[in-house]
């Protein structure tokens, strides 16, 4: 017995001391999240981590950032069939099939989304419907990032493809957009175009599938390649702006952004994170030139767009299920950057969330306002296992298709080789980790 405890009123004392101990510190729960955010994205998801954990005591998120790709992907998917994964990742949607399908993931129930306050009705249905994998869910959808055109407003203006307000002027047809890169190069002697295109370049197949998808064409169908003479055709329309001079081949990702920051080239075709460094550019008074942003044009059909998003989810973690108590901290946290993403719109995304994305505040951000009507015309990778961000078929894709554009095979050949490694992919049975 202690010697407190002897004392007049010592066992109401002790219990005093015990109830005003540090018990926020002790009941503390801890989530571990694994992010392959990097760049500006990496420095957002650190601020939002850190307004979360210093807007109350009861929660603490501890982030660990791994390489992107696939070598994020081989630890995720390794780590949770051993059980020794993280609380909660970030994901790319366009691999639910081969995370949820694969038994990496584990279902957020209905009553876990209630519970934090997040609704169904509150995502755009397009990315919600992806997060969705057997009729469960398995991810919260963070945003989304789609193919967009910057362009050059000096070198443009200077092709006379400026309106009288210093905007692009409608570019609408394949035609007219191969048109728009020609007279930027006879304007100016610059290239009228740039976009990544050395090998293990994703940019091409971004492209590639979004002109299929405009064109009505499927990609695979009945575990077979689908596209046919529309998918040899828009390669080779893309691989004739190269062959034309219209845009430099053998450009790798830094290369080809350098370029266009440079002031190099009419236009180029990226995504919109690249938004936070044309901004920062122009705020600091070193980007040279005013820049604007348009949708991916439409070239066939339709107004179809590449895109992808980032998620939240759960690692099934097998031997090891996550607690309620775990479940609700994690909750939690996706309900806090959900319902304070507006600093993650300025990174370039499109929200998923809406009562943000919709907010005044977000549709007056800039550029962002430019597209901000994309996510009705995006489209995923198609749902298979060995789909999406830095998957097998996309890599296997990013070893072709860049030679056509350098003329080191033609369109037909590229295609050819590209489906005859992947034809063995397609048609291998779903794994199970």
């Amino acid at each position: 017995m202690t010697r407190l405890a002897l004392r007049p009123g010592g066992a109401a004392l002790l219990l005093s001391v015990l109830l005003s101990a540090p018990i926020a510190a002790r009941a503390q729960t801890e989530v571990r999240m694994w992010t392959l955010l990097s760049g500006g994205d990496g420095a957002r998801m650190a601020e939002l981590v850190q307004r979360f954990n210093a807007s109350q005591r009861e929660v603490r998120v501890v982030s660990t950032t791994l390489k992107w790709g696939e070598p994020f992907y081989t630890k995720l998917i390794t780590s949770s069939v051993v059980g020794a994964g993280p609380d909660i990742a970030t994901v790319h949607l366009s691999r639910m099939t081969n995370l949820a399908g694969g038994g990496v993931l584990r279902p957020i129930a209905p009553h876990e989304l209630q519970d934090a306050g997040l609704n169904p009705n509150d995502f755009y249905p397009r990315q919600w419907q992806k997060s969705q994998h057997a009729g469960q869910t398995y991810a919260i959808p963070l945003d989304l990032h789609p193919l967009v055109l910057y362009y050059n407003k000096s070198l443009v203006g200077k092709a006379g493809l400026l309106d009288a307000s210093g905007g692009l002027l409608p570019i609408e047809g394949f035609d007219a957009l191969t048109n728009a890169f020609r007279a930027v190069r006879q304007a100016t002697g610059r290239p009228g175009m740039t976009m990544e295109s050395s090998q293990s370049s994703y940019a091409i197949w971004r492209l590639w599938i979004s002109m299929l998808a405009q064109r009505n064409a499927p990609l695979i169908e009945n575990g077979r390649f689908a596209y046919g003479q529309a998918g040899v055709d828009s390669l080779a329309r893309i691989a004739g702006w190269f062959k034309a001079g219209y845009a430099q081949p053998g450009l790798d990702y830094p290369a080809s952004t350098s370029q266009f920051m440079g002031g190099n080239a009419g236009f180029m075709i990226n995504g919109v994170w690249e938004v936070p460094e044309m901004v920062r550019a122009t705020r600091q008074g070193t980007l040279g030139f005013d820049y604007g942003i348009v949708p991916l044009p439409r070239m066939f059909g339709n107004d179809s767009v590449w895109a992808d998003s980032h998620a939240f989810a759960i690692p099934a973690n097998e031997g090891r299920p996550m607690s309620q108590e775990k479940a609700r901290a994690v909750m939690r946290f996706v309900a806090f950057v959900s319902k304070n993403s507006f600093g993650w719109a300025e990174g370039g995304h499109v929200l998923a969330y809406r009562p943000v994305a919709e907010s005044d505040a977000a549709r007056a951000l800039q550029p962002n306002s430019a597209y901000a009507g994309v996510p009705q015309h995006v489209i995923y990778d198609p749902d298979a296992w060995y789909m999406g961000a830095a998957g097998p078929l996309e890599a296997m894709a990013s070893k072709y298709l860049p030679a056509a554009l350098s003329s080191q095979l033609s369109p037909a050949q590229a295609l050819r080789m590209f489906e005859t490694e992947a034809a063995r992919l397609i048609k291998k049975r779903p794994p199970r980790y």
